[in-house]
């Protein structure tokens, strides 16, 4: 299949580097509103790419759940593909891609575990299924049928059919921590803007890259 004459030209205003916040978690927030006052469908969502000790990239959609200073959090089955990769080599990339907008954001960092009170302060505030389907699934291990995994689900809801379900002792959240920052606006005849943050001694570093 030759798809080679899909295109678009994307007719958007550029960004300048007076336009950008120093920081740039306020700078992501800017954006974040943006996406959402615009309706782009699930704004949180992102894709998580992290590399095992084989080298091997991996690549998935997860959503992130809460950002601030102190890093971008998402949950997941600490037995996961992820989970392995990420005990392996601590570092990985997300990226956003409000395509709506003619936009993207990528974020690089270190990733740590974070805490169990906030792990179980999340978990708590998920829908029951949602906690339901935490407690059942193996996540990335083979499984022979969908009927097994709704015969767990049916075990699940029958072992916790009254009072609170508690947080999975291999369940969780991780925190990534920047360390670098793209944004992307696209623009006519593939001449995007893309500025650069870098953390360097502490402080952010801003620099335009060519297209």
């Amino acid at each position: 299949m030759d798809i080679s004459d899909m295109r678009r030209d994307f007719e958007s205003e550029g960004i300048d580097r007076d336009q950008l916040d120093a920081d740039p978690v306020r700078q992501f927030e800017v954006w974040f509103s943006h996406a959402r006052e615009a309706g782009v469908l699930e704004p949180n969502a992102l894709s998580l790419s992290t590399v095992g000790a084989d080298g091997q990239p991996s690549l998935r959609t997860v959503l992130l759940k809460y950002f601030d200073n102190a890093g971008f959090v998402f949950f997941t089955n600490y037995a996961s593909r992820k989970a392995h990769e990420l005990a392996e080599n601590p570092r990985a990339a997300m990226l956003f891609p409000w395509l709506a907008l003619n936009r993207q954001v990528i974020i690089q960092g270190r990733v740590e575990k974070v805490s169990k009170t906030e792990s179980l302060r999340y978990f708590s505030s998920r829908p029951r299924g949602s906690q339901i389907g935490a407690w059942v699934s193996e996540q990335s291990q083979v499984i022979s049928s969908r009927g097994l995994l709704e015969q767990k689900v049916a075990e699940m809801k029958q072992r916790f059919q009254s009072g609170e379900i508690p947080l999975p002792s291999f369940w969780g959240g991780y925190r990534l921590v920047p360390e670098r920052f793209e944004f992307w606006q696209g623009r006519p005849s593939r001449l995007h803007d893309r500025f650069e943050y870098l953390r360097e001694d502490g402080r952010w570093r801003i620099q335009r890259l060519q297209p």
